[in-house]
Formats: structure tokens, C-alpha cells, sequence
């Protein structure tokens, strides 16, 4: 019998397995671009091989599908359900109508798992139903009463001893079938079994190694050949033979309205706009594992007929692709924020909240950021509201999330779970910072948030938050952490550096990143600023912010504008290999001359009220003819010779003088521009700190784009 198993069963699991795996991988692939879910791209792997599709052939069939492969693969499948399955990246929690639509969502789904464990008895024809319902509620109050209290001081000991290893993981998936066995013995799905087990044990960082040991093996696995086997029941060409195949397809629709009427009608009482409800009647009716188990269950119990379960199974497939491409032509929050002036300190009055994104990695970096922060200078006039961003890099297993995020009128307090136990203590450590600037500055407000979510798409997170909070500027930490000590070496992050880059890209208001060499606090000693001046948005955007910076009585701010004449004038000429770019380039390069007249008359406006009005505020000018690029670091080493505390600079990346393009190809770090790549260097030779901006423009992508291409074009030169 064991020879057969092996012989038969193995390897047409195994090849089952490979190919539910590889087919839905390159379903999402190719639907990532509507944000399809995995578990949409795992059914339609089991589909490929369905009578519809290739199921038709019989070699195909016979090959996938044997007589004696079918019940291994149902049961191997039937795991998948038991155990904690990933899926569905929507970072939804990162916006108002997100967070709205998720609560409804946990509503409807505890409603949902309370139905399932009640109605599933009266399923099963015949016996007496209300007594499996009984006996499976006194075994759940037997597990929460016994059961917990019993295994939780023990599972917490090894935790906090660092005593578990991978072979306990074993001891877990024996709690899951065994309670999974008895509540399926008691008449329930097995699945409220292994769902009140999971209730029942420890959770923070236990439950963390748990999804770690386990995450790849259910979602890369089990998850996959599950979901595929919906896939395979469906058949088309069956449903298109009926008569009222037209009735089907109304069906389908009228299962939608329920809840998007139901949305709006809810809405429309909170005072809420109607298309938010129709948006979150739309989320919700984005179908999980829930919904599919459900339709399992009656296919298993025999409830629903082929057809009906077939419906089902269409609808919910066609409500799920559909969600996303409705959601983005409907909602379009990104658009509306669009509208807002207030992306930019430039144009933000003095009299009003100047909101910033703190983003942090860890507490070091919250012990920095609220010094420039401090920096910036609120008052009762003009008070700041900061959003610290806490980011921690999601690791194999689960979904983006907003762990924690609260708000009052004076400050944030409250632990929240983060992605692992590491960082519920950088968490609460970052609060305390926060906490004490605000206790220390009256006009300062902050609320905190964990994003946990991978490094190559934090930067979307990032971006939700910043428009959230109506944002007008972003604050990014450098990648490389210095040390005050002599020759000791530098701490580099370039996971960090690639986040920089991303922010930088699309970011929808301004955004600063900070370099960092132990700035000092305004409550200790008097801060020493330095504005570097060229021109260009970025430029006036800087010197907005060091303008607010000035505005304290222990800051003394120099201004010193650098006037590229001559030669260094020059601009750098793109070579169009057709004439259709001809269009796209006049419309992503700045126009030179009308950037010249707004750097004039913001250097006016700029003299005339500030310098002219206060005594710690100076202003110079520097000429530079050549344009060789020799010039600016000799330049920039005698400004340095007084020695500042901060210095403050525009990130250029609009600039197209052949001088600055020619600097740029010696850029160790071209995010920071070119200016503040040679200040943040450790071979310049400055102790001071570096904050380098980059002002909102709208198609801020295509000029940087452009810019690289000036880098490229300056080559042959």
C-alpha cells in the first residue's frame, strides 16, 4: 500500500502542486495591474484546467485529475483552510475611506463566522442540529476557560526564554486537528475549530513566529491548490447552454446592489458624500476566503446545485476583478488632493498648520528628526503638526498594515503590535521622543503610525499617509548615519537609500531628507543656519523653510546666493532623436526665463521683509563664471569656513546648466542633488548637518526623468 502511495499519489500531488503554484503566479503577474487578489489568480489556475479550457482534452484530464488523485488532492487541499493565509495587498488603512470600509468589513465578517458556526448543523439532513450547536458552544467556552489559561503562561515562558525551536511548530498543527477533529465530530466545520484554536493562543511575538515558520508553506502551497480547486468546478460552456442565461447574469448584478445600496443609504445619515458610499459598497463587495469557504461548504453539504455554485463562483470572481478599475473611476482621492495649495511650505501662509510626515526607522532617527523639527520653529501663530511615520519592513509573511495610529489634542500614547517584538519596542521608544518634544513646545502636535509593508512599496504607504494628513512637507532620514567620533566608520542602509529615491519620484507635497551630524537642540544652544541659493523651486522652497527656521530668537540664518554667470550659465542641449519629443520636453523642463523671474522676485520679496527687518538674518552673493565644476566645491569651502550647524539647500533636480550636469556624473547620491550630495559627503570635510528639499511640482517624475537624461546627454560633451 505505501509502494502505491508512492508510486501514484506523491508524484501527481507533487505535479499538481507545481502547476496550481507557477499558473497563478503568472495570473497576478499579469493582473497586478488591477490589484487583482492572489486568491482571484489561484482560482483561475484551477479554471486552465476545467472542461471549459484544457480539461476538455481527456489527456489532460486523465494526466491532472485520476481516479485515485482526486481524493489526495481534496484532502491535502482541505488543509489550506486551517491555517492562516495571506493575501489581498490593499492597503486600505491608509486612507479615510479605507479605514471606514475595513470596520464594515470586520462587522460583516465576525456576523458572518458567527452564522457560519450556528446555521452549519441545520446543514446536515436529518439528526437534531440545535444539539451540535450547543456541544459546539460549550466546547468553545471550554477552550477559553481551560484550555487558554493552561497553555498561554507556558507558550509565553518559551517566548520570553528564546526556548521554542521549529520542531514545536509540530506541536501547534496538533492543537489545530485536534480541535479541528472535535468540532467536526460535534457537527460544525472543521474550520471553527482551527479558527478557535487560533483565538485561544498568545499572541505578539509568538504568534509572529508562528506566521513565520508557516506563512510560505500555506499561502505558497496549501492556499494555491485549494483555491484551485474552485477554479476547476467551474464550467462555462455549461452556463452559456441554459435558457436564462440573462437571468443569470442579473443575478450576478443584483448581488452586488445589497450593500453599495445599503453604503450609500448609511452614509447619507453620517453626512458623508454619496460616492464614498458607493466606494465602500464597492470594497465590500470584494470577496475573501470567507465568502469562498462558504460556497465549499455548501458544495460539500450538497446545499447548492452545480449551477447555482457556479454562479456564485462566477460573481464573486467578476465582483473582485471589477472592484479596483470602479474604485479608481469613482474615488480618486489623489485627485482631489490635487486640488490643494497647501503641498508646498512656499505657498503655505504663515498663519496656518504647517503639517509634516516624519518618517523614522527607528528611535535613533526620531531622536534626530525632532531636532530639525524643533528647528522649524511652531509658534501660537504658526503651529506644526507632525505624522510620524514609523517604517518597518515587512518580512515573508502577511499584508501591509497601519499598526497603530492614534491622536489627540496634545500627543499620541499607546503600544501598538508591530511587525515583530523589535519593533513594538522602537515603537513605544519613538512615542517617548515625540512625547517630550511636545511637552516642551506647546504649539507642537504629533500622531504616530507603524507601517509595516515591503521596502519596494513602502514608498505608496508613504504617500497615502502624506495625503491623508494634508501634508506639505515629507522628512526622510539619510541612508548613511554618522558618527561624532573620529575615523569610525559609517552605517549604511541602502534598502533606506532605494526609499528615498521611490519618495522622491512621485511624492505628493514637498519633501526633505535629513543628513544628519548630531544637531543640536534650540533648548541647549543657539542654532547657526546656512542657506545655499541658486534658483529654481527647489531653491525657494528651501528658503521658505529656512525663512520659518529664523523666525526663532536663538537661530541666526546666512543666505548666500550663488550667481552662475558666463560660462556657468551655459544650459545643456537634449538631442531628440524625433520630433514628437519635441512637445513632452518643452512641457517637463522648466522654462528658464520665467524660473529666473520668480527666484528675482522671490529674492526681493525675501530681503525686503526679512533681512531688512531682522538683525540675525544675513544675506550675500557669490559669483562663479567657470563652468568647469571646479569652482562650486571651492566655493562651497570657504562658505563652510565659519562653520554652521545646518545647512539647508534645494535639490535641483530641475536645474539643466551644463555645470551642474557635469558635477552630477561625480554624484555619489543624486537624490540629494548635487549641492547637497558634495555637503554630505565625509571628504568635504563639514560637521554640520544637511537638509536637502525638493518642492511638489506636478509631473516632478518626468523632470527628474529629464534630469538623468541631461546626465547622459552631457556625456559626449
Amino acid at each position: 500500500m505505501a509502494d502505491d502511495i508512492m508510486i501514484k499519489h506523491v508524484p501527481l500531488l507533487c505535479l499538481q502542486i507545481a502547476y496550481d503554484i507557477l499558473v497563478s503566479r503568472l495570473f497576478y503577474f499579469v493582473l497586478k495591474p488591477l490589484r487583482v487578489p492572489l486568491i482571484i489568480a489561484q482560482v483561475l489556475a484551477g479554471f486552465t484546467l476545467s472542461p471549459s479550457l484544457l480539461g476538455n482534452f481527456e489527456w489532460v484530464f486523465s494526466l491532472f485529475y485520476s481516479q485515485y488523485g482526486i481524493l489526495t488532492v481534496e484532502t491535502f487541499a482541505n488543509l489550506g483552510i486551517m491555517f492562516p493565509c495571506p493575501c489581498e495587498n490593499l492597503k486600505l488603512l491608509y486612507t479615510k475611506l479605507g479605514k471606514d470600509a475595513l470596520t464594515a468589513a470586520m462587522l460583516t465578517d465576525a456576523y458572518g463566522w458567527v452564522m457560519f458556526t450556528l446555521l452549519i448543523p441545520y446543514s446536515t439532513r436529518g439528526g437534531k442540529p440545535y444539539l451540535s450547536v450547543i456541544s459546539t458552544l460549550m466546547f468553545i467556552v471550554f477552550c477559553f476557560a481551560v484550555v487558554r489559561p493552561i497553555l498561554t503562561p507556558i507558550i509565553e515562558h518559551k517566548t520570553r526564554m528564546n526556548t521554542w525551536r521549529k520542531s514545536h511548530l509540530l506541536d501547534v498543527l496538533t492543537g489545530v486537528f485536534i480541535c479541528s477533529y472535535i468540532i467536526d465530530s460535534l457537527g460544525t466545520h472543521p474550520i471553527v475549530g482551527a479558527f478557535v484554536f487560533g483565538l485561544i493562543l498568545p499572541h505578539g511575538k509568538f504568534a509572529d513566529m508562528v506566521l513565520e515558520l508557516s506563512a510560505d508553506f500555506v499561502s505558497g502551497i496549501l492556499c494555491p491548490v485549494y483555491f484551485a480547486g474552485f477554479g476547476f468546478r467551474l464550467n462555462l460552456p455549461f452556463l452559456w447552454k441554459q435558457k436564462n442565461v440573462g437571468l443569470m447574469l442579473l443575478i450576478m448584478l443584483l448581488l452586488c446592489i445589497p450593500k453599495v445600496l445599503s453604503s450609500v443609504i448609511v452614509t447619507f445619515f453620517f453626512g458623508m458624500p454619496a460616492r464614498d458610499g458607493v466606494a465602500i459598497g464597492l470594497l465590500l463587495n470584494t470577496k475573501g476566503i470567507m465568502a469562498v469557504i462558504l460556497l465549499n461548504v455548501a458544495w460539500d453539504k450538497r446545499i447548492l446545485d452545480p449551477y447555482t455554485f457556479m454562479v456564485m463562483m462566477l460573481a464573486i470572481i467578476v465582483m473582485t476583478v471589477m472592484v479596483s478599475p470602479l474604485i479608481n473611476a469613482i474615488y480618486k482621492p489623489k485627485f482631489r488632493f490635487m486640488q490643494s495649495q497647501l503641498r508646498t511650505v512656499q505657498k503655505l501662509r504663515f498663519d496656518m498648520v504647517l503639517r509634516i510626515v516624519a518618517c523614522v526607522h527607528n528611535a535613533k532617527h526620531a531622536n534626530n528628526m525632532i531636532h530639525v523639527i524643533e528647528a522649524i520653529n511652531a509658534t501660537r501663530l504658526s503651529p506644526i503638526h507632525v505624522s510620524v511615520a514609523h517604517l518597518v519592513q515587512l518580512t515573508r509573511h502577511g499584508t501591509s498594515i497601519l499598526v497603530s495610529q492614534m491622536d489627540n489634542s496634545n500627543s499620541t500614547v499607546g503600544g501598538a503590535e508591530a511587525a515583530n517584538y523589535g519593533s513594538q519596542l522602537e515603537f513605544k521608544s519613538i512615542t517617548n521622543t515625540f512625547e517630550e518634544l511636545v511637552e516642551q513646545y506647546n504649539a507642537v502636535r504629533f500622531d504616530i503610525s507603524s507601517v509595516v509593508s515591503s521596502y519596494t512599496t513602502i514608498h505608496e504607504d508613504i504617500y497615502n499617509v502624506a495625503e491623508e494628513k494634508r501634508a506639505s512637507l515629507i522628512i526622510l532620514p539619510f541612508h548613511k548615519e554618522y558618527s561624532t567620533i573620529e575615523n569610525a566608520p559609517e552605517i549604511i542602509h541602502n534598502e533606506h537609500c532605494e526609499i528615498n529615491k521611490n519618495v522622491l519620484q512621485q511624492a505628493p507635497c514637498s519633501v526633505g531628507i535629513f543628513v544628519d551630524r548630531s544637531l543640536g537642540s534650540l533648548l541647549e544652544t543657539k542654532l547657526h543656519i546656512i542657506m545655499i541659493f541658486i534658483g529654481g523651486p527647489d531653491d525657494r522652497e528651501a528658503l521658505s523653510i529656512a525663512w520659518r527656521m529664523a523666525g526663532h530668537p536663538g537661530t541666526q540664518l546666512h543666505v548666500v546666493r550663488i550667481n552662475l554667470l558666463g560660462k556657468a550659465a551655459e544650459e545643456t542641449k537634449l538631442k531628440m532623436e524625433k520630433s514628437k519629443y519635441h512637445h513632452e520636453m518643452l512641457s517637463t523642463i522648466i522654462d528658464n526665463v520665467m524660473q529666473k523671474e520668480l527666484d528675482e522676485e522671490c529674492i526681493i520679496f525675501f530681503r525686503h521683509k526679512a533681512v531688512n527687518n531682522n538683525d540675525s538674518i544675513l544675506y550675500s552673493e557669490k559669483e562663479v563664471h567657470s563652468n568647469t565644476g571646479e569652482e562650486i566645491p571651492t566655493l562651497l569651502n570657504d562658505i563652510d569656513k565659519p562653520g554652521y550647524d545646518l545647512y539647508i539647500v534645494g535639490q535641483g533636480s530641475g536645474k539643466n546648466s551644463v555645470i551642474f550636469s557635469r558635477l552630477l556624473e561625480w554624484c555619489d547620491h543624486p537624490e540629494l542633488g548635487v549641492i547637497g550630495d558634495i555637503l554630505a559627503s565625509t571628504s568635504f570635510g563639514t560637521q554640520s548637518s544637511v537638509l536637502i528639499v525638493q518642492q511638489y511640482l506636478v509631473g516632478r517624475k518626468l523632470v527628474v526623468r529629464k534630469c538623468h537624461e541631461v546626465k547622459s546627454g552631457t556625456e559626449n560633451l
